[in-house]
């Protein structure tokens, strides 16, 4: 005797149910994956200031002579006098820059100046990348140097 069996599969209305609300997931997904690339981006870059400048303070406290670390705003680079390298942050990222008025060029530049005794002229570096926001302030009277996401 033959026995027949019957197997049991998705119909088409199933699958196309599945990969509907497959999409629509997505959908939802993935802009914050990218707003999180995004934020990972804005984070480096002012880390990455942040140890210029911590640098440049070594620099002035080991040498007991000035050292800077200077800001070209439209070029989205910055430098560590003593250097002759040019370090370069995302196009993307807007720079603004509030330091003493003696550091601030007409140009479009700006730096934070360390002192002999660890000391800088201070100011703040704010990135910002779409609707988030970095800060890097520099204390004038410590030289310390703070990380604060806006």
């Amino acid at each position: 005797m033959f026995r027949f069996t019957t197997v049991r599969g998705f119909t088409l209305v199933e699958l196309l149910l599945v990969i509907t609300i497959s999409v629509m997931a997505m959908a939802v997904v993935a802009p914050n994956l990218t707003s999180g690339n995004q934020s990972s981006v804005l984070k480096g870059a002012a880390r990455d200031i942040a140890s210029g400048l911590r640098f440049a303070r070594g620099q002035a406290l080991t040498t007991q002579k000035d050292t800077q670390l200077s800001i070209d705003l439209e070029e989205n680079t910055y430098t560590v006098s003593g250097q002759d390298k040019t370090y370069h942050l995302s196009n993307d990222i807007e720079i603004t820059l509030a330091v003493a008025q003696n550091e601030a060029s007409g140009d479009g530049e700006g730096s934070i100046r360390y002192f002999a005794d660890g000391s800088s002229s201070g100011g703040r570096i704010t990135l910002e990348l779409n609707d988030l926001k970095q800060t890097v302030d520099v204390n004038w009277l410590t030289g310390q140097i703070e990380l604060n996401a806006q």
